[in-house]
């Protein structure tokens, strides 16, 4: 059984930041790759960012490259999510994912995934 439990959600104002973090339990953390993906009111989940086991490679959508950065610390079974420069647009509940081997984007192929943790960006 694999637990996901995300924090550091909340309320920020346009252009502030917000780190997220993932803690996992219940299995070897650093053998797959983990992902955060976002869903909005009436629009499906969406992908944000990936990150290999060994953090060596990471994988972002078009629009948060360069604001958003995945990282892991595989000795606290955690991983994080740094949001700089919010926008509105970012606003959605953030779901932190994992799976058993390599990173991939799509939503389908993660196996286990957290309760999600909110995010509203205020304009």
């Amino acid at each position: 059984q694999v637990q996901l439990v995300e924090s550091g959600g909340g309320l920020v104002q346009a252009g502030g930041s917000l780190r997220l973090s993932c803690a996992a339990s219940g299995r070897t953390f650093s053998r797959g790759a983990m992902g955060w993906f976002r869903q909005a009111p009436g629009k499906e989940r969406e992908f944000v960012a990936a990150i290999s086991a060994s953090a060596g490679n990471t994988r972002y959508t078009d629009s948060v490259k360069g604001r958003f950065t995945i990282s892991r610390d595989n000795a606290k079974n955690t991983v994080y999510l740094q949001m700089n420069s919010l926008k509105p647009e970012d606003t959605a509940v953030y779901y932190c994912a994992a799976r058993n081997t390599a990173v991939v984007t799509t939503t389908a192929r993660y196996d286990y995934w957290g309760q999600g943790t909110q995010v509203t960006v205020s304009s």
